[in-house]
């Protein structure tokens, strides 16, 4: 977050180059800035693993930023916001590895969880599955136990997953992930099993 494209400042490049010190887990990173040629730059420096961008300021650069993403041999990813539609990526769809729905506004914690945004993870999903795209669906904003239902049924592939979902449930972070799989596990049709989900 850069302060200008939502009002909050976070995490920086600085911040990732520590966590990759310390860890061998493939990055990811979520832009919200406005001048995402500036930033991805700076990823592809730090060899961040997934550089996802947001779809609302990167037309009339998207193919390039995509080309040099994956020249450095590295995930190309797009943000679609809540106002903004599948049709807004269309025409460089068959191109990215991540397509990530927020489904709340974005910039603060705590927002109101807008349900009509998984109709994007759907039809994500049905033209994934009509035209062999290999992208991944992953939904961030209000990722908790009120919504696991509603979201496991909208089927994404991966959940960005914060605060209310995990790391405010308890002060201990194992004894907040396991009452985020229980939680998950009692809210759906799946069970977590040797790290992977399975259907019950």
């Amino acid at each position: 977050m850069d302060g200008h494209f939502v009002p909050n400042i976070t995490l920086s490049p600085w911040f990732i180059e520590q966590v990759r010190r310390i860890s061998n887990i493939p990055l990811s990173a979520h832009l919200m800035v406005t001048d995402a040629s500036f930033w991805v730059e700076r990823l592809i420096d730090i060899k961040c693993e997934f550089i996802c961008m947001p779809a609302e300021v990167i037309n009339g650069v998207a193919f390039r930023l995509i080309d040099e993403i994956h020249g450095a041999g590295l995930n190309a990813g797009v943000v679609l916001n809540p106002e903004t539609p599948v049709s807004e990526i269309q025409n460089y769809i068959n191109l990215v590895d991540k397509i990530t729905i927020m489904t709340v506004d974005p910039g603060y914690a705590g927002q109101r969880f807008l349900k009509s945004c998984l109709n994007k993870v759907v039809k994500l999903r049905k033209l994934r599955e009509e035209n062999n795209y290999k992208y991944e669906i992953e939904v961030d904003g209000s990722t908790n136990f009120k919504h696991w239902k509603l979201m496991s049924d909208a089927d994404p592939d991966i959940y960005i997953i914060g605060r209310s979902g995990l790391f405010g449930l308890t002060k201990n972070i194992e004894d907040s992930w396991n009452q985020m799989i229980r939680e998950y596990e009692e809210c759906t049709n799946y069970k977590f099993n040797n790290g992977i989900y399975i259907n019950k």
